[in-house]
């Protein structure tokens, strides 16, 4: 298990694609290992932040080193060249190495064994060479003053951050053990529009895991828009809202009302009535539930959606009302300010026919889009 006082493992590149090779770690100094890819939109967001913070720290012996290690396409040499053509274009002021691996060797070294199932994932490396911190690039700017001061790792907040980390961890290595067999059968169903074993494939996942919201989505959703069948999905996506309210989950009832309000959808066989009062239902309580983290208006473009639908002038209210809320006094993240900036700024431009603007961002609305 690779944890916070485990001794860092070492970096296996393939290849460095920005910086010299990076072959060990140099005593006293503090390094960011940052796992990232250029699909992953959390990971683009946050790496003028890591410029930044290699910036800010650069003379109290910092070192950031990006890893690519997920990147997407046929052949590892097409991954590579994808990346590098990426990083000329759009980082044209990055300050720090990245590494590409195509051989799964950084991942079984530094992802698996410390329970890290996604991207973006920071390792913060102390001077000694040992972990300090394991997590997300948005707690570097709270973690990494903490670390250079000697303070963070025998800090009660730093045992606990990682023992909740590692349960959240085992608990996703119990999950994924049990719906890695469900995905394996479901996906070349979907790719071969066999929707009725996709079905039951799903089906068989919700049996053993009742409470796995992507089980839950795709059962909706292979009822309602694969297979358009109304009279079994129907009593699925009541109940798939019931159970999103109770738990008062932003995610839970972002997915539900998706189903119900996305353009991309049709939704010409769905009883309009009883579209409308679900979206009600989701849409209140969505807008109802605290602010907290601000990751509640994700879900408004969607809920926005349903207002413009249903006739109702709040669509624009709505939207201006987030994007009010990401200056407010409740803290957001800067990159879940980026993520929500375009979607949010879109919509407003779509509802009223024109061009809007958030400082220096500006949007046009989009041809055949919804107005006011």
């Amino acid at each position: 298990m690779l944890q916070i006082e485990s001794p860092a493992p070492s970096i296996q590149a393939e290849t460095w694609l920005r910086g010299e090779p990076l072959t060990s770690f140099e005593p006293g100094k503090v390094y960011i290992v940052e796992f990232w890819a250029t699909w992953c939109a959390p990971c683009v967001d946050a790496m003028p932040h890591l410029i930044q913070l290699q910036e800010k720290y650069k003379d109290s012996g910092v070192e950031i080193v990006g890893v690519a290690a997920s990147e997407r396409a046929p052949t590892a040499d097409e991954a590579r060249s994808k990346l590098d053509a990426w990083l000329t274009e759009k980082l044209t002021d990055l300050n720090f190495r990245i590494a590409f691996d195509s051989t799964g060797e950084m991942k079984k070294l530094w992802m698996e064994p410390s329970f890290s199932f996604g991207i973006p994932t920071s390792f913060v490396v102390d001077r000694d060479g040992h972990i300090a911190f394991i997590g997300g690039p948005t707690e570097l700017d709270e973690v990494l003053p903490k670390v250079l001061n000697g303070s963070w790792r025998s800090s009660d907040q730093a045992k606990s951050a990682d023992a909740e980390r590692i349960a959240e961890g085992e608990t996703m290595a119990r999950e994924q053990a049990l719906t890695k067999p469900i995905y394996d059968k479901f996906r070349p169903a979907m790719e071969a529009e066999d929707w009725k074993t996709a079905l039951s494939v799903i089906e068989e996942g919700i049996t053993l895991m009742p409470d796995n919201l992507n089980f839950r989505v795709r059962h909706a959703q292979l009822l309602l828009h694969n297979m358009r069948d109304m009279q079994a999905g129907l009593p699925v996506m009541r109940q798939f809202v019931r159970d999103a309210i109770d738990r008062k989950s932003w995610g839970w009832m972002y997915w539900a009302l998706f189903q119900l309000f996305t353009p991309g959808f049709d939704y010409s066989g769905f009883p309009s009535a009883e579209r409308f009062a679900m979206g009600e239902e989701l849409s209140k309580h969505i807008v109802a539930l605290p602010q907290g983290d601000g990751y509640k208006f994700l879900s408004y473009p969607v809920v926005a959606q349903y207002y413009h639908e249903s006739g109702k002038d709040r669509a624009i209210e709505l939207v201006e009302q987030a994007l009010k809320a990401l200056e407010g006094p409740e803290p957001i993240s800067d990159d879940l300010k980026q993520s929500l900036l375009p979607e949010l700024l879109q919509a407003l431009a779509n509802y009223k026919g024109e061009k809007v603007c958030y400082g220096a961002l500006c949007v046009a609305p989009q041809k055949d889009s919804p107005k006011r």
